[in-house]
């Protein structure tokens, strides 16, 4: 089971499709959506990736960041990138399955181990908010996200849960 909401999210360091490193504490003041998806070029993480990158100005107006997280090579990623016109989420690689296993969201198949589709949004000081779990791609997985973060970015979803 995925972390709760209303704790703190926990830190990480990762290499980009880029090839740069991001890590989460060095974005504390902003939004985040930390989606965790199975694997790179499949159909549903298509679709959900494209549409994250669709809804990629209402985010950014919003003041939130974008971060899809996979167990992927960062070369996988890149080219991912490339084939779907992925320009402005930032996509990072976890190929240990260390950052997935931090959120308690990896899962060890028989052939290979991957993240579950889990979405987590976390406040501006490091708070993991709203944590979104078995929701398919096709069922608005972004769409969901932002609605979430437009709550946050008013201030109405500030407060700590009971």
């Amino acid at each position: 089971m995925a972390l709760k909401e209303g704790v703190p999210a926990p830190d990480f360091e990762a290499e980009t499709h880029k090839g740069d490193k991001i890590r989460l504490s060095s974005l504390k003041g902003k939004i985040v959506v930390l989606y965790f998806y199975p694997r790179a070029m499949t159909p549903g993480c298509t679709r959900e990736a494209r549409r994250f990158e669709e809804l990629y100005e209402e985010f950014n107006k919003l003041g939130a960041v974008i971060i899809g997280v996979s167990t992927d090579t960062v070369e996988r990623l890149k080219k991912f990138a490339g084939k779907e016109g992925l320009n402005h989420i930032i996509l990072a690689s976890d190929p240990q399955g260390e950052i997935a296993a931090k959120y308690d969201v990896l899962r060890k198949g028989k052939k290979r181990v991957s993240a579950e589709r889990v979405t987590f949004i976390i406040d501006e000081q490091g708070i993991i908010r709203k944590v979104l779990q078995n929701i398919r791609p096709a069922e608005k997985h972004a769409d969901l996200a932002l609605e979430t973060v437009k709550t946050l970015a008013s201030g109405k979803g500030s407060a700590c849960p009971s």
